[in-house]
């Protein structure tokens, strides 16, 4: 298979789900066309394409001669983007206000006994300007769509109010047509003007909510810096952020920017993570941390050295990401893609069938086309287009204010639906690091615990292992600093040996920090502390066992212990009716005690990567909708294979690349709130489409006129474009219920 690449382009002109689907039709007919998927919403196709058999120009070309204007979408064309739907949005206000001023006077005169206004020949001046200017913008893209034999809600609107302006002029111009057949030739210069006002706001209050669908995105690309100080040969500059290279050292001073991922390597601060974790309060960092693109330095100047640069950056990352899930497409909406697909054309057919119907059996040529332009204005498929593009762009959207990345719409679907979540252990349910939890001492040994901490602490200074690391973490924690040692020694069998440096505690006997086994081989005496001992290990903890002089003075219990906010996440889960299983290659014990810590029933431990894949598997054939949560590069398999893989944000690169979704600050009630985000995503998408296609299935009838069969009233072209322009203003403002 030939190497494929993927862009995205900007599509403007489109304005209804027929649009998106005659642009996505002429780029699927390409040769060389991988994927497409184009977003009403967002203005944008995102494309999959082989560039060894056809580049942008054709692609291009391809949406023009589908009567739209096509731009490519880079870094710099941001910007110019925002500014264009500025542009657009003041043209569009500046035509509806015209066409307001003008239509008040033409409804006036049309309704009323005015002097002059009520003139049919002013009448028809005054709606000649609104019907050839102001509503050239539908006449330009339905003729457009015409010429490629294609229709959208632009033919509708044109159709429909041309309908009532030119049976209008005839009455004006050549009265003697309908007076021959004893019809009195009235005027409709209100219906086609006030239709083409109504509709004029309709698009400027859409394009205003729509503007706001995309706020995440670009808060984050507000988020990124644009210069950055270096250190270079001693000096330091100020360059762009593109002309970073790894390894440079930035400098990032108090209330700045982080311009580039990195590691602190001086200085110490507070740093402000929120626009990615969403959490308010900031986080210290000193020497040795990492530093995210796109973070807010508090009060001190930190130094970082930079690792991840450019695209690479977790910003360009979580951009790419949100980008990706709001263009993608939910299984949802393929239905309303193949409505869209055939609808305007039917919704013509049935107006048709309408006007000629009335025209036969009904009362009046007027009712027959009042019925006619009824049917092709209510009917316009803005709705349908919109009802789940805006909802998935305003739902990731929230998803990355909380930290949660949605890699596609099809993810967000299926999480709604996820039974099982099945949990890695360390350092998904736990830390993933060891820590002391218990430090004892023996009774006859005379020291306290401080002492023996600070001991313990002073031999293991200097060692690479992580439950000696664990010690050195608590006392430091407490603010014991270590004394000065000598003649310190790895052991075989996992311990350490050492004496303190002079006669600084009274004594200069050997020190052995290791396990029971060790202790043994030395012939050090534990009976004191074995009670201790077996508790700790009945526990599933580590226990870390220090001698003096041959004697056992006391124990450290080391356990990778449970993350604070996982047994809430677990209770919240169950809660919502998911079952929550650990799985993990440690052993059943230590599995079996840190579930108990966090109410988990079911685990499945002491198995190796490939096991985890069958467990996915065995879970899958039981027709359950499975969710994988982990953090590992042994969990990256799982993840792939789940209905729905969930990585911990803190954890590696290539985790994070087999995920549906990345949770950025590595906590489990982010795991909750991304189902919740689906279930409430999806609600509204299903509440969007039930309004879509209920406002078209009651729509059509009545326009068409069923309700006066029975007595009822007739629905006026007028009111027709009023609820069209509502129906799409309220399919987006639903959707922007998700924001909060």
């Amino acid at each position: 298979m030939s190497e494929t690449a993927s862009i995205k382009v900007r599509i403007k002109g489109m304005s209804c789900a027929a649009c998106v689907g005659a642009a996505e039709r002429s780029l699927r007919a390409l040769d060389g066309v991988v994927s497409v998927s184009v977003n009403l919403a967002a203005e944008r196709a995102f494309i999959q394409y082989s560039p060894t058999i056809l580049d942008f120009e054709d692609i291009r070309t391809a949406i023009v001669n589908c009567g739209y204007e096509a731009e490519l979408i880079t870094q710099s064309s941001t910007d110019k983007e925002q500014l264009e739907r500025r542009r657009d949005f003041t043209a569009l206000k500046r035509h509806f206000i015209i066409s307001a001023l003008l239509t008040i006077p033409i409804a006036s005169g049309s309704m009323l006994t005015l002097p002059v206004l009520s003139n049919v020949y002013v009448l028809f001046v005054l709606s000649s300007v609104v019907q050839w200017w102001l509503g050239m913008r539908f006449y330009g893209a339905a003729l457009s769509a015409l010429r490629h034999f294609s229709a959208n809600m632009n033919t509708l609107i044109a159709v429909g109010t041309t309908s009532a302006y030119v049976y209008s002029c005839a009455a004006v111009f050549a009265p003697g047509l309908f007076e021959a057949d004893g019809i009195a030739p009235h005027v409709y210069f209100d219906t086609s003007a006030v239709i083409i006002t109504l509709i004029l706001l309709g698009r400027m209050l859409e394009l205003r909510a729509k503007g706001r669908t995309s706020e995440a995105i670009r808060h984050l690309i507000g988020m990124q810096a644009e210069t950055v100080s270096v250190l270079r040969n001693d000096l330091q500059l100020e360059i762009a952020v593109e002309d970073v290279i790894v390894g440079d050292i930035v400098v990032v001073r108090a209330g700045q920017r982080v311009a580039v991922d990195g590691v602190v390597v001086e200085g110490t601060s507070s740093v402000d993570e929120s626009m990615l974790t969403g959490e308010s309060l900031p986080v210290d960092k000193a020497v040795g941390d990492e530093l995210l693109a796109g973070t807010l330095n508090g009060l001190s100047v930190l130094k970082i050295r930079a690792s991840k640069v450019g695209e690479d950056s977790t910003i360009e990352r979580i951009i790419r990401l949100i980008e990706q899930a709001q263009g993608s497409k939910a299984p949802i909406q393929r239905f309303a893609d193949r409505v869209a697909a055939v609808f305007v054309p039917v919704v013509i057919l049935i107006a048709v069938l309408t006007f000629v119907l009335w025209y036969l059996w009904g009362p009046s040529f007027t009712m027959a086309m009042m019925n006619f332009i009824a049917v092709l204005i209510i009917a316009c498929p803005c709705a349908l287009g919109l009802a789940t593009p805006t909802a998935i762009m305003v739902g990731s959207g929230r998803g990355a204010r909380q930290g949660i990345l949605i890699r596609d719409a099809e993810a967000l679907e299926k999480t709604c639906k996820v039974d099982t979540v099945v949990m890695d252990k360390t350092g998904t349910i736990t830390v993933g690091r060891p820590k002391v939890t218990e430090v004892s001492t023996s009774p006859s040994c005379g020291m306290t615990v401080p002492e023996v901490l600070r001991l313990a602490a002073s031999i293991e200074r200097d060692s690479e292992h992580p439950l000696g690391a664990a010690i050195v973490n608590l006392a430091r924690d407490r603010g014991i600093d270590p004394l000065q040692t000598e003649g310190v020694v790895t052991l075989p069998g996992g311990g350490i040996r050492g004496r303190l440096s002079g006669d600084l505690i009274g004594y200069e006997r050997e020190v052995v920090i290791g396990n029971l086994q060790l202790m043994t081989r030395e012939a050090v005496d534990c009976s004191e502390l074995m009670p201790e001992i077996e508790r700790l290990t009945q526990e599933a903890k580590t226990v870390v066992i220090m001698a003096v002089g041959g004697s056992a003075v006391g124990i450290f219990a080391i356990a990778d212990t449970v993350k604070e906010t996982s047994a809430k996440a677990i209770k919240g889960l169950t809660e919502m009716g998911i079952e929550v299983v650990m799985l993990t290659g440690d052993n059943q014990k230590t599995a079996e005690a840190i579930a108990r810590q966090v109410s988990i029933t079911r685990v499945i431990a002491g198995v190796q990567t490939h096991e985890k894949l069958d467990v996915i598997r065995q879970f899958k054939a039981d027709n359950r909708m499975v969710a994988m949560v982990g953090d590992g590069i042994n969990d990256a398999p799982a993840l792939a294979q789940a209905d729905v893989g969930i990585a911990i944000g803190t954890g590696s690169d290539v985790t994070i690349e087999s995920s549906d979704i990345t949770l950025i600050k590595g906590d489990l009630l982010s795991v909750v709130d991304a189902i919740r985000l689906s279930h409430e995503t999806m609600m509204v998408i299903k509440q969007n489409l039930f309004w879509a296609f209920f406002y078209n299935i009651i729509g059509i009838p009545v326009a068409g006129g069923v309700l006066y069969l029975f007595g009822g009233p007739l629905l006026n072209p007028m009111l027709a474009s009023l609820a069209m322009a509502f129906s799409s203003l309220s399919v987006v403002s639903n959707s922007l219920r998700l924001r909060k």
